[in-house]
């Protein structure tokens, strides 16, 4: 299946459950930090670390899952790791994410300002 194909509906059961596998692995803070991060070039669990100021144990944690779920990428180079985007996908559904937080702050401050005037 492309990005372009229809979805099948109503959803098979284990399409459902990889959708949810998917929105649990995005649903860490942590975890969406360093995608943002990977966004601008693949980087070592140190850079991650500085750039994110978190614990080693904790980004390396989230890499792990990230990892797993196929959404990073791991090189080694020589003995260094370096982290990279595996699916750019990701960033598509962030962005679809966005857009209806957008959407709904705009809705709540017209109704906030209808309100303030009535």
């Amino acid at each position: 299946m492309t990005d372009f194909d229809p979805v099948p509906h109503p959803l098979p059961d284990p399409l459902v459950d990889l959708i949810a596998q998917r929105f649990r692995v995005l649903s860490e803070p942590m975890r969406i930090k360093l995608l943002d991060r990977l966004r601008d070039g693949d980087a070592s669990v140190t850079e991650l670390q500085e750039a994110l100021g978190a614990s080693q144990q904790n980004v390396s944690k989230h890499l792990g899952v990230l990892l797993s779920a196929a959404m990073v990428s791991r090189t080694k180079h020589g003995t260094s790791v370096r982290y990279a985007i595996a699916d750019p996908g990701v960033f598509t559904l962030c962005e679809h994410v966005c857009g209806g937080l957008r959407r709904q702050l705009s809705e709540l401050d017209a109704v906030l300002a209808t309100e303030v005037t009535a």
